[in-house]
């Protein structure tokens, strides 16, 4: 019954549990009540140390995940609220009205968010929140979002510098930037380098978003690579334009699209790069972004490679429809 007793239990019950790719429910229910029950009987380090080593797998168990994202200790919590897959938008959401500042920032953090907790994200966070958000490309801002995020941080050129460079923004969004980046560098409220660098980047902020325009045209004809497009995008850490190029060769959605391209497993992106035809070079980009972005291990992506090169171009396709299928049916 001691806490050194349940920790070892529990370590010993989890490495059972991730040796099977997929549980059944009986398992993750049976595995969930005793991951629940031992928790609270932990102190904060071996807290901290299960969630880390659990926070991306896939078949952990909602009451487990939700148990270590609401965790108190924000260091128990923010691997989990980063990374993990199982936590829903109601989940995060709840989370993000009731926990800390420290939650907020790994909330924020997280490869995609949605209109809904990224509005709640503006609302309640503070400046290193707001930074956080303004800064991410995943995170979805509603109009009401970005209005609100003009309104509490627009005066910040940290804040400012990272929504005018975001290559999702609409002209009209782009436009009120701007206007506000002029206003602080007349107002003196910008530093002079500052406000350069503001200028120089949110001009290459433009012309990506022209750039991608023409790309996607060329792709549409058929008169540029795929691979070169794919390679060029990877290698340059541009995940939400290489989103928009998967979304239109696929016809996906864009939000289905970079959902598929950062989540921790590989196999979906595997499966939609041997449809569509990639190379394994280029997939190889992808995986190198994917490393960066996800904060995989140097190596961590030699099985995927070696998998996507094993995948079968006919079964991959087959998928593809299925999935669609599937995704127009629910």
């Amino acid at each position: 019954m001691s806490s050194d007793s349940r920790r070892q239990l529990l370590n010993a019950v989890t490495d059972l549990f991730l040796l099977d790719e997929a549980p059944n429910e009986a398992s993750q229910s049976h595995y969930g009540d005793i991951a629940t029950r031992s928790l609270p009987y932990l102190e904060s380090d071996a807290r901290r140390d299960y969630a880390d080593r659990v926070a991306a797998t896939a078949t952990l168990p909602r009451d487990v995940a939700v148990t270590l994202a609401s965790d108190a200790d924000a260091d128990v919590a923010r691997l989990v609220l980063k990374l993990s897959p199982v936590l829903t938008d109601t989940d995060l959401a709840a989370i993000a009205v009731s926990q800390s500042q420290r939650h907020l920032v790994a909330i924020a953090e997280r490869v995609r968010l949605s209109e809904s907790v990224t509005d709640i994200l503006v609302e309640r966070g503070d400046r290193e929140v707001l930074h956080t958000v303004s800064a991410n490309e995943g995170a979805s801002l509603s109009e009401q979002g970005f209005d609100r995020l003009i309104e509490r941080g627009g005066k910040d050129d940290q804040i400012s510098l990272a929504l005018s460079t975001r290559s999702d923004l609409t002209p009209h969004r782009a436009e009120r930037v701007m206007r506000i980046v002029e206003q602080l560098s007349d107002e003196g409220k910008l530093w002079t380098k500052a406000n350069s660098e503001t200028v120089t980047l949110a001009r290459q902020a433009r012309h990506q978003r022209l750039e991608i325009k023409l790309l996607l045209v060329d792709l549409a004809a058929g008169t540029r690579p795929l691979d070169e497009i794919v390679s060029m995008l990877a290698d340059e850490d541009r995940a939400f334009h290489l989103a928009l190029v998967f979304a239109q060769m696929a016809s996906l959605t864009t939000d289905q699209a970079l959902r598929v391209l950062m989540q921790r497993d590989a196999s979906g992106i595997a499966v939609t790069c041997r449809a569509l035809g990639v190379g394994t070079e280029a997939f190889e980009a992808i995986l190198t972004l994917r490393a960066r972005r996800l904060m995989f291990a140097k190596n961590a992506s030699k099985d995927d490679l070696r998998d996507y090169a094993a995948l079968d171009p006919a079964m991959a396709e087959r998928t593809m429809r299925f999935l669609k299928l599937k995704t127009r049916l629910a």
